[in-house]
């Protein structure tokens, strides 16, 4: 264990670094609430400096116990909230911006991935908090992603350099998301408005049934420290990432074309088995894992470190709060979004 003083850049806080885990902050303890906000408010642009350097930052010892005190320690990291859109996962709404961090079932482990990777605006910062630690597994994992790009093959890299990624998406009542709960719309004309807003092809299949297309960057650039980092979905909702035996059934029932989520290289290209590991390999290689304790709050950068769930045992109820929102337009696309001719 290597421990860290505070520097001028992170006065007041204390860094404890691990390998193999994130950076962690162990912090004062407060008798209640109003005292932690206040500290947090106080250590604010030390924990961002870190975030930054660490790409995530876990402070242990909060006195952190429900959606409440969750939102008010949100609101002394976060100036300003983020919404969740094109929505992927289901999660429940405590309000005031505050979602359980998935509703996925327990057994399923969730690779690492940047939020809303696909939409022209996301998060900057998530903030993820834990008010029951569950009895085994069920770490939010993360990955610092200007590593895991400089792990990638150079021609790889040099192809979604070039090409960027191709998401396409069926929304249907079964299997995947509802495009009434994606584009939070009854209407389909309203579905096809944020299409046409928001660079993403579409086409109806039936009534209930959606199929849109979307181009986007596989590489962008942070806004504030000017490092390059894989961003993206390609992996984790590639074809070849399922279980295989999910794999046959989805493509069984609904035909190659029709799986919920598909991905292909931005031209149109499907990467073969073996460049899709590459990129698989190089999430492993980054994953770090620190086990939750209640009252723990875990800030991501979204654009520096990606995210992930492992399968867990026991109860388990973990936040997650959106917040400081940035345009892709601000990040240096290597490719420009568009709404992609490319069928799959």
């Amino acid at each position: 264990m290597t421990t860290f003083a505070p520097t001028p850049a992170a006065a007041g806080i204390t860094v404890v670094r691990e390998p193999g885990k994130p950076a962690l902050v162990q912090v004062p303890r407060f008798a209640g609430m109003a005292e932690a906000t206040a500290w947090l408010t106080g250590q604010r642009s030390a924990i961002q400096a870190e975030l930054h350097r660490s790409g995530a930052l876990m402070l242990r010892g909060l006195p952190v116990t429900d959606a409440a005190t969750f939102a008010e320690a949100r609101d002394a990291l976060v100036s300003e909230r983020a919404g969740y859109k094109e929505k992927a996962t289901p999660r429940t709404d405590f309000g005031e911006g505050v979602f359980s961090s998935t509703d996925l079932p327990a057994a399923q482990p969730i690779r690492l991935h940047n939020e809303n990777s696909y939409t022209l605006d996301f998060p900057g910062v998530l903030l993820f908090g834990c008010v029951t630690a569950p009895e085994t597994g069920g770490a939010t994992t993360v990955g610092d992603m200007r590593k895991a790009l400089a792990l990638l093959p150079p021609e790889l890299v040099a192809r979604f350099e070039k090409a960027g990624w191709l998401l396409v998406r069926n929304y249907s009542d079964l299997a995947g998301m509802p495009w009434r709960k994606a584009f939070s719309s009854e209407d389909p004309a309203g579905a096809e408005e944020y299409c046409d807003e928001h660079a993403i092809g579409y086409e109806w299949l039936d009534e209930d049934t959606l199929r849109t297309r979307q181009l986007r960057s596989a590489i962008i650039t942070h806004p504030v420290t000017g490092e390059r980092a894989w961003f993206n979905h390609f992996a984790f909702w590639n074809a070849r990432s399922l279980d295989e035996d999910v794999r046959e059934v989805l493509t069984e029932t609904f035909g190659p074309d029709g799986l919920p989520f598909d991905t292909r290289l931005g031209d149109g290209t499907a990467l073969t088995d073996a460049e899709v590991d590459a990129v698989n390999e190089a999430y492993q290689a980054v994953t770090v894992r620190e086990t939750w304790q209640a009252g723990d709050l875990m800030l991501v950068d979204n654009i520096l470190c990606a995210h992930g769930r492992e399968a867990f045992g026991g109860a388990r109820k973990i936040l997650v709060a959106m917040g400081e929102p940035v345009p892709l337009s601000d990040c240096s696309p290597t490719t420009a979004p568009s709404a992609s001719p490319y069928g799959m």
